[in-house]
């Protein structure tokens, strides 16, 4: 083997693996993973190899170092599947092959498998449903079979080229669109899988996976109006359809029509009473709403009716108030065990026992499931420290006093946006709820909006950095452009305010994008929630965020991307100046009356005792604060994090000069 192309022996190997030469294709592999132990398709082709050549421990041993480094690929659990058959575990073998369709259902082999198993073990319905789920996958033509493989395998840019490819050729196939739209949705570029859906429902309008995918990427859209028209329209199609019921459910959750979204989620209950999910999507609906003792009682009814059921668990333990008890931790650590266990679900346990650890005292337990948690997590994400780096020091490269001197002034002058803007977990829920309190203010969500104008900013061309076009085109954009992008910013989120002249958006990865900010909408208000590094970043770590937040999944990551934040936040006080307030959570804590009368002056808003009587605010919120927001303020989370200082050497490290300066420039 030449040890410059590993991918010419990995090649070699495929070969005498696909001609039957076994014994061969090992040699290839063992010494491409001398090299590297970890290489992910060395080690699935080494467990094929040993799994023929009747070596089934030696298969077992090389799944599980595979299974460590990539938890959800999807053909190493298919190959387990064949394995546990072969072997004759029969219920090993069915939970395998679920695993592996629930990870790439594109793997025609693993359903195929699963129906075989389920057959000689007396489940025909459900075989028959996997087999014809296995002969629909071989019908598919090829391009487009490699391009949903690569999808679930995360090598969005060889799926992308491949569907692309093929719709050029096929421009109508309903399900290549379908692919595509997957796609771009993961790649985030969702008005392309708008598009996309959009026409595909038009060619087979009755395709009613088509539109269901549609009406998910509107959400993702904050199209929310229509994505509840299009829902009431399955609806009505077939009132009584569990999926109709629970997707309408869901999208008049979130548009605020909450007892509608409840007497959905009852309806579904009423014909499918054990379904975990709707309990489930039923809680999260009453937390929003602070109904939390019903939230509680419906989380725990999930997690009676599937005891794996992650989300759920995590769910009683995200209201933050929740207290486990002894038998429910017992019953975590069972599951959290459980050799078979999925990762998303292991994940979810994890963090929940961390918590559960931590308010029973027990801190190093706690730290050993939340770093468990992370780590499982991290696995999972593409983030990495340094191209975060990139982006935020092209920010600072590109949003130069020369580029406000130049452009500034010339955007939609709306004045009633207030950003919030900062770390997740820094007490921008906090923020939020006070000046939602205000008469003149609405509080609305984390909205996804100037995020979504920077990535069509960027383009589809990266250059090495990954930035693509964005943010230098800011220089190259004219007024009427600057404008047009603050107008759709007002008119988008239109749907999330009540009628008041002002309306937060507390998105915090926003401070990567305050210079876009303030050129698109130049009189809007942009508020810095700020905490105290090790307790914020901490904070972050033991969060487990519903999407994003990539950055939290290490305390490595978390203390640079702070670091990165706080030299930005700098860099953007000194070319804007006096046009960001910093609020530091601590300086809430110790003395809310000034702080509070601080914003609202910044804010050009009269005081309104509301605002300290914030807790009172009878509002929907839908962050991880939710519940400790609708208490009166206290300090015990201040210094919390003291309690695990003992293992969080790394943060400190990792936060470098941020640990004592953050303060600066105050």
């Amino acid at each position: 083997m030449s040890e410059a192309d590993p991918s010419e022996a990995l090649k070699t190997a495929q070969a005498e693996m696909y001609a039957g030469r076994f014994d061969a294709a090992l040699v290839q592999l063992e010494a491409l993973l001398a090299a590297d132990p970890q290489h992910v398709d060395a080690l699935y082709m080494k467990a094929v190899c040993l799994r023929y050549g009747k070596d089934h421990a030696g298969a077992r041993k090389a799944l599980d170092t595979l299974k460590a480094q990539a938890p959800d690929f999807g053909r190493a659990l298919q190959e387990e599947g064949h394995l546990f058959r072969e072997t004759g575990d029969d219920a090993a073998a069915i939970a395998a092959y679920r695993a592996a369709t629930m990870a790439n259902p594109a793997l025609q082999a693993a359903w195929a498998g699963l129906a075989e198993v389920l057959e000689r073990t007396g489940e025909p319905a459900e075989a028959r449903q996997c087999r014809a789920q296995a002969e629909a996958l071989t019908r598919l033509p090829k391009p487009l079979l490699a391009a949903m493989n690569h999808l679930h395998e995360n090598r969005l840019h060889k799926a992308e080229g491949l569907a692309r490819a093929f719709l050029q050729k096929n421009p109508k196939h309903v399900e290549g669109m379908r692919i595509l739209a997957e796609i771009g949705k993961r790649f985030g570029v969702l008005d392309d899988a708008e598009f996309l859906l959009e026409s595909a429902a038009e060619f087979e309008p009755d395709n009613i996976a088509v539109r269901l995918d549609h009406i998910e990427v509107l959400r993702k859209r904050q199209k929310h109006a229509e994505a509840l028209a299009r829902a009431e329209a399955l609806l009505a199609r077939d009132p009584d359809s569990p999926v109709f019921l629970s997707r309408h459910a869901v999208e008049a959750l979130a548009v605020g029509e909450y007892e509608t979204a409840l007497a959905g989620f009852d309806k579904v209950l009423a014909a499918l009473p054990d379904d975990a999910g709707t309990h489930a999507a039923r809680a999260h609906a009453l937390k929003t709403m602070g109904r939390t003792g019903e939230a509680v009682e419906a989380y725990r009814r999930a997690c009676a009716l599937r005891p794996d059921y992650g989300e759920a668990w995590y769910g009683l333990a995200n209201l933050k108030t929740y207290r486990f008890t002894e038998d429910e931790i017992v019953r975590m650590r069972e599951q959290a065990a459980a050799p078979g266990l999925r990762t998303h679900e292991r994940i979810h346990i994890c963090f929940a026992l961390g918590k559960a650890y931590e308010d029973a005292g027990a801190y190093d337990t706690a730290f050993e499931y939340y770093e468990r948690g992370n780590d499982l997590k991290r696995i999972q994400t593409r983030y990495t420290s340094d191209i975060m780096a990139q982006e935020l020091n092209a920010q600072a490269a590109t949003c130069t006093h020369a580029l406000f001197e130049a452009q500034g002034g010339k955007g939609c002058p709306a004045p009633d946006p207030i950003f919030i803007v900062g770390l997740p977990r820094a007490g921008s829920t906090l923020l939020e709820q006070i000046l939602a309190s205000h008469s003149q203010v609405d509080g609305t969500l984390e909205l996804p909006d100037i995020l979504a104008t920077a990535h069509r900013l960027r383009g589809r061309t990266r250059g090495e950095d990954g930035a693509g076009r964005y943010p230098a085109i800011l220089h190259e954009l004219d007024a009427g452009q600057l404008r047009e992008l603050g107008e759709a910013y007002i008119e988008n989120t239109r749907i999330h305010r009540q009628g008041a002249p002002f309306f937060t958006d507390k998105m915090p990865n926003n401070f990567r994008h305050i210079g876009l900010i303030k050129l698109i909408l130049p009189n809007a208000k942009i508020i810095d929630a700020r905490r105290a590094p090790m307790a914020c970043c901490f904070s972050g770590f033991k969060q487990l965020f519903a999407e994003g937040q990539e950055f939290t999944y290490g305390l490595d990551e978390v203390g640079r991307y702070y670091r990165g934040y706080v030299e930005l936040m700098d860099h953007w006080d000194r070319v804007l100046p006096g046009q960001i307030l910093r609020v530091q959570y601590e300086d809430v804590v110790a003395d809310l009356e000034t702080q509070v009368r601080r914003i609202l002056d910044f804010c050009g808003l009269p005081f309104e005792q509301a605002c300290l009587d914030f807790h009172t605010t009878e509002r929907a919120v839908r962050t991880a604060s939710s519940e400790q927001v609708r208490q009166p303020i206290y300090d015990s989370g201040v210094e919390q994090w003291r309690h695990f200082e003992r293992h969080l050497d790394p943060l400190k490290s990792a936060l470098g000069p941020a640990l004592t300066s953050y303060r600066s420039g105050a």
